[in-house]
C-alpha cells in the first residue's frame, strides 16, 4: 500500500475526510446534544412553563424539575463532547439509551394521568421516536465509520 508523501502539498484529496455515515453521526449527536442543552436550559430557567407544556403529571414542583434538568444539561454536554470524540459514542449512547428506555416505561405507565390528556399520548409517541434514534446510533458508533 502506498503512503501519502506528508511533504506534498498538490492534492487536497490526500486529507482525510469524514465519510459520510460519519458526517451524520456527527450531525445527529450535534442535534441531540443540543436539543438536551435546550431542553435542559428550560426546565432549569423556566420550570413552569415546562410543566404546563410536558410535564403536568401530578403536582408542580419546580425544585424536582430542575433536578430533572441537570441530567439533561449533562447529558447534552457529553453528546457534544463525543462529535469529536468517537471513542466517548458508545458508553455515551448506552447511557441515553437506557435513561430514555427507562423514561419511556415511566411515561408509559402514567399515559393517562397527564393534563390536558392528550400530552401522555404524545410524550410517549416522542420519548419511542428518540428511543429509536439513540439505539440506532449506539449500534452504529460500535462499528468503524465508513
Amino acid at each position: 500500500m502506498r503512503r501519502a508523501d506528508p511533504t506534498s502539498t498538490s492534492s487536497a484529496s490526500s486529507l482525510p475526510h469524514p465519510s459520510i455515515a460519519e458526517r451524520r453521526m456527527r450531525a445527529a449527536l450535534l442535534v441531540l446534544g443540543a436539543g438536551h442543552l435546550a431542553l435542559g436550559l428550560w426546565q432549569a430557567l423556566s420550570p413552569g412553563t415546562f410543566f404546563r407544556a410536558f410535564a403536568a403529571f401530578g403536582p408542580r414542583n419546580d425544585h424536582y424539575i430542575r433536578d430533572v434538568a441537570t441530567l439533561y444539561l449533562a447529558l447534552g454536554l457529553v453528546l457534544l463532547a463525543a462529535v469529536r470524540r468517537p471513542s466517548w459514542r458508545p458508553p455515551v449512547l448506552l447511557f441515553a439509551v437506557l435513561q430514555y428506555g427507562f423514561h419511556l416505561i415511566n411515561h408509559v405507565v402514567d399515559v393517562a394521568d397527564a393534563h390536558p390528556g392528550w400530552i401522555g399520548p404524545a410524550d410517549v409517541a416522542a420519548l419511542a421516536v428518540v428511543e429509536a434514534l439513540l439505539i440506532y446510533l449506539a449500534g452504529a458508533s460500535r462499528r468503524p465509520a465508513r
